[in-house]
């Protein structure tokens, strides 16, 4: 997802989610009915009539049923059974009663979600437990993203032996970019423009390449997060240095661009999951997301499934919509769905005013300005202009006289944070001090600013403007300390991080745990300044950015990690190593918190907690799953046949004998939602864990202190005598009346006196 470093085309780019956006020529405008726009149709093979040798030719001639004229943009063999085109409205209808045609949905425009992270997991200190250099050689990661700046320091080959046999991917060329940019360590890289360009038009090669390229650093940044090679000395401006490596930096990468400056589009993405698939990958990171739907309707949520099918573990980010509830996106449950919290590093930069007083901020300004030594004139934005809206620093609303030469307070939201400063600078003014608001509270994230700058929580903000109403010449100055590390709590969840309870099943938790997502030192694109802004003529290396965009590929790294370590292990069983052994409290045995309400933080926050790698990779019992129990779950779901083949890419009707049940998921977590107040209502959850460890006895430790919840557990014991061997237990939850919307959390935790496989519970009283 988006990084909260925001580029300077980031409104028009991803600010709202469109539905079937239209490319038409202004010269002969066309009615609503005649335009044209993306449609992806879903075929099911299965119904190929044996007069076509090939199901291409059955999609070609099922599309010129309706359309002599509508283009073929891809066709679909792993993702999804079928293609995506150009239709009218009236054409999709009608194209959607052929025989064979399982559904045609509107295409989507999905949104990107936007060092020390190795020593703060732990990974630096346990390299006896990790496993060795040449298994993590043979796992790839895919990066659906922006692309990939080759030159990178982190995509360095030395000391890789050759490409893994098993890969059957390519280097495409194209603006800016060669198959000879690829080596051992970045071993495919292949870009998807079709959707995007028949929706906006070609793609403008004066502003972005039509390539592999990544011009935006987004990209860049996420695949070096997950796979980047060690890189020494890296640092932003000095900031953060140190040795920069990926979670998996043995693993080898390969990149799939599918975003632009337009957005990105599912039929890209689908096309580009598809030859990921194809071309055998391992783990498939995705930070970008839309808005959430039915699965059947949701292409990130349809290819990942396939992707589970042939044995990939699909990472996405859970979005940057916090922390408002039901804000998550990718909570289809076969997809691994992270939340974001921060490091124990920070980068202090204090405002000292004229009063004496000190508020803490943070910035990642170094530049050529320098602040004097002595205090500046401070003025507060919204009285230096003439616009309603002057507070917030947006272009042009400055009154230059009134800035000048003095340090501006800004208010966060609506334009950039980076661009705010940008504003100031152009108005004469020397630095800018930038309070959060209501909506971000005490949540501080670092930006490289164009001119002096720090910004400061909503607290400290009112403070300050509280002073410069009383005191009828307000002064101050910017302090920078540079990197602190050991930062206490660290870590907690960050305000932006998207939250539950789930939208689409409530019965399902998500998001599935948090990782480092705040302040994150990765690769960037050689092309663009650190703040994306196109007056940033800087140039670097390393970035320093935030969201969940930089938690997932954390992840996604993590989970090569245990790929190579469990080779035979599913997707699902990889993941739930990874939350159930996540931790909810800090070493003190004070639970994580929440950095927008500054109290304890929820599963509907952090999942089943903060990913601990070492801890993952022997986790004792896990709780696996296969296709077959993500189709009943399905069934559960009251799923048509012809929703289910379209998500599944296979003909499978749901038992009319059998009662299925979301609860008997087995899922490593809990979501209990009672209806009617919840009195004497009695739900069940059925679970099998699976011994990957050593033989052993585990015991059952329930913890939730609710009134309105008992909790039973059966058995409360479990014995594993070899291998692989499953136990089944039930878990009972009984309901007492409480008011609507009020929510309990708990834990349950299986323990063999030395490891703990922990479970988070999440039980809501609804209407």
């Amino acid at each position: 997802m988006k990084p909260l470093k925001m580029q300077s085309f980031t409104i028009s780019l991803f600010a709202i989610l469109l539905l079937g956006v239209c490319h038409v020529s202004p010269a002969t405008p066309a009615s609503d009915k005649e335009k044209k726009t993306t449609y992806i149709v879903h075929m099911s093979k299965s119904e190929m009539p044996a007069s076509f040798e090939h199901h291409t030719h059955w999609y070609d001639t099922s599309l010129k049923s309706v359309s002599d004229s509508a283009p073929m943009l891809y066709t679909y063999e792993n993702a999804i059974h079928g293609f995506s085109t150009r239709l009218t409205p009236a054409e999709a209808k009608l194209l959607e009663s052929q025989p064979g045609i399982l559904s045609v949905l509107p295409e989507l425009r999905y949104k990107l979600h936007t060092t020390r992270t190795p020593e703060f997991l732990g990974l630096d200190k346990s390299a006896d437990l990790l496993p060795q250099s040449d298994s993590v050689s043979e796992v790839i990661i895919g990066v659906l993203d922006t692309g990939v700046w080759p030159e990178s320091k982190s995509f360095l080959d030395t000391g890789f032996g050759p490409v893994p046999s098993a890969w059957k991917g390519g280097c495409e060329s194209g603006t800016n970019f060669t198959a000879n940019n690829c080596n051992r360590k970045l071993i495919g890289a292949r870009f998807f423009a079709r959707g995007y360009e028949a929706t906006l038009g070609p793609v403008d090669e004066s502003k972005e390449s039509k390539s592999p390229r990544d011009d935006d650093g987004h990209g860049t940044h996420t695949a070096s997060t997950a796979g980047g090679s060690f890189v020494a000395d890296a640092n932003l401006f000095g900031y953060a240095a140190g040795t920069a490596r990926g979670m998996a930096a043995r693993a080898r990468v390969a990149v799939y661009k599918v975003c632009w400056v337009g957005g990105c589009f599912s039929s890209d993405i689908l096309a580009a999951m598809d030859k990921a698939i194809d071309d055998g990958v391992n783990v498939l990171s995705m930070s970008l997301g839309g808005s959430s739907s039915y699965y059947y309707r949701d292409s990130v949520a349809i290819g990942a499934f396939a992707a589970m099918e042939k044995g990939i573990l699909v990472s996405c980010s859970a979005g940057n919509a916090g922390p408002n509830s039901y804000s998550l996106s990718n909570v289809a449950p076969w997809i691994t769905t992270v939340g974001a919290g921060t490091l124990d590093r920070d980068f202090p930069a204090f405002v000292s005013l004229g009063n004496g007083k000190n508020y803490s901020g943070v910035s990642l300004y170094k530049g050529g300005a320098i602040l004097p030594g002595n205090l500046l004139p401070l003025v507060y934005a919204g009285n230096a202009s003439n616009a309603t809206n002057g507070n917030l620093c947006m272009t042009g609303t400055l009154i230059p006289e009134q800035v000048a030469g003095k340090i501006v307070m800004c208010d966060r939201g609506v334009n950039p944070r980076v661009q705010k400063g940008a504003v100031v600078k152009a108005a004469g003014g020397l630095g800018m001090v930038l309070s959060n608001t209501n909506a971000n509270g005490e949540e501080l994230v670092a930006d490289a600013h164009l001119l002096p700058a720090t910004a400061v929580g909503q607290k400290s903000g009112d403070e300050i403007r509280a002073y410069l109403v009383s005191d009828p010449k307000p002064t101050v100055t910017i302090l920078f300390e540079g990197t602190k590390v050991g930062i206490q709590p660290s870590p907690v969840v960050a305000a932006f991080s998207s939250r539950g309870p789930n939208s689409i099943t409530p019965d399902i938790l998500k998001p599935d745990l948090i990782a480092p997502g705040v302040n994150i030192l990765a690769g960037w694109a050689g092309s663009v300044g650190p703040t994306g802004l196109a007056t940033d003529g800087r140039r670097v290396e390393f970035n320093i950015i935030s969201g969940t965009s930089m938690s997932c590929p954390h992840v996604s790294g993590l989970a090569a990690l245990l790929k190579a370590a469990h080779p035979d292990w599913s997707p699902a069983a990889i993941r739930s190593a990874l939350m159930t052994t996540a931790y909810v409290t800090y070493k003190n045995g004070k639970k994580l918190q929440d950095v927008a309400t500054g109290k304890y933080s929820t599963p509907f926050d952090h999942g089943a907690g903060h990913v601990d790698p070492v801890a993952a990779l022997n986790p004792g019992l896990v709780y696996d799953l296969t296709a077959n129990d993500y189709l009943n779950f399905l069934c559960a779901l009251n799923y048509s046949a012809t929703e289910i083949t379209s998500l599944a890419r296979r003909d499978f009707t749901c038992d009319a004998s059998k009662k299925y049940s979301v609860t008997d998921l087995n899922y490593p977590s809990f979501a209990v939602n009672f209806g009617n107040g919840g009195a004497g209502e009695v739900i069940k959850h059925s679970r099998t864990l699976t011994n990957v460890g050593t033989p052993g006895t585990y015991k059952v430790l329930i913890s939730l202190q609710s009134p309105g919840v008992k909790v039973a557990v059966e058995p409360e014991t479990l014995s594993f005598r070899e291998a692989n061997e499953k136990k089944s237990y039930t878990v009972t939850f009984t309901g007492s009346s409480m008011p609507a919307n009020t929510n309990s959390f708990g834990r349950i935790e299986w323990s063999n006196g030395i490891q703990i496989v922990g479970s988070s519970i999440a039980v809501s009283w609804t209407q």
